[in-house]
């Protein structure tokens, strides 16, 4: 039996799927880098300090400056390369777009409207917030090389997922059930870790309803085209 004789409907991805999961994930980066950046501008200050300072950035709007800074980004860049109203179809895409849509730019304004904010309220003084502001460049420096790390993890991810998916196909062929559990587990772990995409996640569903019909079926690789389109109509609901 081989997977490429299997007739599937095209996998739909949300674009709402997409955007949450690299709004979380670029979030993660840009929080990072904030604290690298704090604990450089304030060497003299103990940890306590240094939280309750990040605390105040983020109580006068820092968070949510920086989800609309994401997401503003995210949405220029799908633009500029010609994604309108469509996913991402690939790493390299979405890296063009963080670019295009100039989120380090927009982080770097967030956080000089946030600073002088709370400096205007009281909430910092202006010493702590000069030294932030010089500080700056080491979050965006930080945030740089966290983004281009995250697009690389993702890129190998992907690769990952080719990599166990083909090593699958072969013990299926080789009907070797063990070795399929083994590559399967792997691509269900690295699944969690990737931004969803439509031709990943169509080639993992793919695997997985063949993976599970063969395993509740006993193991029994010698299933009819009946039991395959059943399993792939009950996957739809």
């Amino acid at each position: 039996m081989e997977l490429g004789n299997i007739e599937l409907e095209k996998t739909i991805v949300n674009s709402n799927e997409q955007n949450n999961f690299l709004n979380s994930a670029f979030g993660k980066v840009v929080n990072n880098a904030i604290d690298i950046g704090i604990r450089y501008a304030l060497p003299n200050f103990i940890e306590n300090d240094v939280i309750d300072i990040k605390n105040v950035l983020f109580n006068n709007g820092l968070k949510e400056g920086i989800n609309a800074a994401i997401q503003k980004a995210i949405e220029i860049g799908k633009s500029a390369t010609g994604i309108v109203t469509g996913n991402f179809e690939n790493v390299n895409q979405i890296e063009t777009a963080v670019k295009a849509g100039k989120m380090i730019d927009s982080v770097s304004n967030v956080l000089d409207k946030v600073v002088d904010k709370a400096e205007r309220k009281g909430s910092l003084n202006s010493s702590v917030s000069t030294l932030i502001k010089k500080g700056k460049d080491v979050i965006l420096e930080s945030l740089n090389t966290n983004l281009n790390n995250t697009l690389k993890e993702q890129s190998n991810g992907i690769d990952e997922i080719k990599k166990y998916s083909k090593i699958w196909k072969e013990n299926l062929n080789n009907k070797n059930f063990e070795e399929m559990e083994k590559a399967f587990k792997i691509i269900e772990e690295k699944l969690n870790d990737l931004v969803p995409l439509e031709e990943t996640i169509k080639t993992a569903r793919e695997i997985e309803i063949i993976h599970n019909l063969i395993k509740n079926n006993g193991q029994n690789f010698n299933l009819t085209e009946d039991q395959i389109q059943t399993a792939i109509n009950l996957s739809k609901y």
